[in-house]
């Protein structure tokens, strides 16, 4: 009997080791998917905004004054 249960609790322990690896891996790929769709999102937000801060900064330089008076 003291065979039969190690060999039983041998294969229980292989079962758990390899369904465990397989969560893991499985978890690992979906925690990829998920971080390449979080960052296609934020780069096409960030595109515009690129866009819109640069039209600013030209807008800046084009008010202000070329000259900068001192008073001493």
């Amino acid at each position: 009997m003291g065979y039969v249960l190690r060999v039983r609790l041998a294969s229980f322990f292989t079962g758990a080791a390899t369904a465990s690896l397989m969560g893991l891996y499985i978890l690992y790929k979906d925690y990829k998917v998920a971080h390449e769709s979080i960052a296609q999102q934020v780069e096409s937000l960030r595109a515009p905004l690129d866009r819109r801060i640069s039209a600013l900064e030209c807008l800046k330089q084009v008010e202000t004054p070329q000259h900068v008076e001192t008073t001493e």
